[in-house]
């Protein structure tokens, strides 16, 4: 009789742990929402259709610090983790005057502002502790337009929309923490100045490049 309870006992202890240890399977460290700080490297580049490439030493392009938040939701869809995004980011890339040289990149002489971006990801598990993920989504970027000479700003912003993709690692530093490091591209086709008032004016397309190369730091709830 005891050694018959002592059975039962343990089976039903069993199939109640299997379940759970299943979730905890399927769920994973990459799984939840979640919330991250972000630092990286920025550049901006004049697109193909106007890049000059026949000036010396015009690289057409401004670089920078890149900083910001982000927040996500992920959630593993047979094996595969899948998940939205957001980010707010800023930079200090802005263009200058090298011994009476404009380094511009077609859209006058500007400071970056913020940068907006919503969109999803898709990885795989290389192991059960790494993720590699591939990303897009759509990016509205803002660039604060400057005074000729470059001394002051004025109450204009350019306000630029397009598109981001990239790819990157993250690594399950334990079940709530994680760090990544990711490569993303982004294009701007279209454009608008902001007047402080409130007005829009439309400057029709423009061709900008973004790449950037960002390292994050985050905790999972």
């Amino acid at each position: 009789m005891k050694k018959t309870a002592f059975l039962l006992a343990a089976g039903t202890i069993a199939m109640m742990a299997s379940p759970a240890a299943a979730q905890s399977a399927i769920d994973g460290p990459f799984t939840g929402p979640r919330g991250e700080v972000l630092l990286g490297y920025d550049i901006s580049k004049a697109g193909s259709t106007i890049d000059n490439d026949d000036i010396d030493n015009d690289d057409q392009s401004i670089d920078g610090l890149n900083y910001g938040v982000g927040i996500g939701y992920d959630f593993n869809a047979g094996g595969a983790v899948i998940g939205i995004e957001g980010e707010y980011t800023g930079s200090t890339a802005e263009t200058e005057f090298n011994d009476g040289d404009f380094e511009g990149i077609g859209l006058g002489n500007v400071e970056t502002g913020r940068d907006l971006y919503i969109g999803a990801r898709a990885g795989i598990l290389a192991q059960p502790d790494l993720l590699l993920y591939v990303k897009g989504g759509y990016t509205n970027a803002s660039y604060n337009l400057r005074s000729r000479g470059g001394e002051f700003n004025l109450n204009e912003d350019l306000r630029a929309d397009g598109y981001r993709v990239g790819a990157g690692a993250e690594y399950a530093l334990s079940e709530n923490t994680f760090a990544k490091l990711e490569y993303r591209y982004s294009n701007y086709s279209d454009a608008e100045v902001e007047f402080d008032n409130g007005d829009d004016v439309d400057v029709g397309d423009i061709d900008l490049d973004r790449h950037q190369i960002m390292a994050g730091f985050g905790f999972r709830f």
